[in-house]
């Protein structure tokens, strides 16, 4: 759909300047417009050759964070975490939502200063996670898929 309005509006310029671009000029226009797009949408996952590196998802309170990597070896999903508790006091709690054999899963796990861990599991097809503060679902920020 991006592609559709980047050349709708590269039309909808050259028909108003009169001027004409060869087919070729024209891909690379798109090129370049997708490119861009993807660019701004991969800011939080990145995708290297041995997973994805994800990370910071903060609380809502901007209290607590998470930041990790997700990668598929041998038909295992393996998810390795790391959670950061910036206050003290309270815990954080960082939550994985995954689709697995037909059905979604939700488990957490609780952080209190630094904390590293790991979890895997097979035949999961789509994982997201999200970060509370103070509360297993209190000052939870936003949802981010991870795999």
């Amino acid at each position: 759909m991006r592609k559709t309005l980047a050349i709708a509006a590269l039309a909808g310029s050259m028909a108003v300047t009169g001027l004409a671009l060869s087919p070729a000029a024209a891909q690379a226009a798109t090129a370049t417009t997708a490119t861009t797009a993807t660019t701004a949408t991969t800011a939080t996952a990145t995708t290297t050759s041995t997973g994805t590196k994800w990370g910071k998802f903060f609380s809502s309170d901007r209290k607590a964070y998470t930041f990790g990597k997700t990668w598929k070896s041998g038909g295992v999903v393996h998810t390795k975490w790391y959670g950061v508790d910036k206050v003290g006091g309270k815990k954080g709690w960082v939550w994985f939502e995954f689709y697995q054999n037909g059905s979604w899963h939700k488990f957490n796990r609780s952080f209190d200063g630094k904390v590293v861990g790991s979890w895997r599991g097979k035949g999961i097809k789509k994982v997201f996670t999200y970060t509370c503060w103070a509360g297993k679902s209190d000052n939870c920020g936003r949802k981010y898929r991870i795999y």
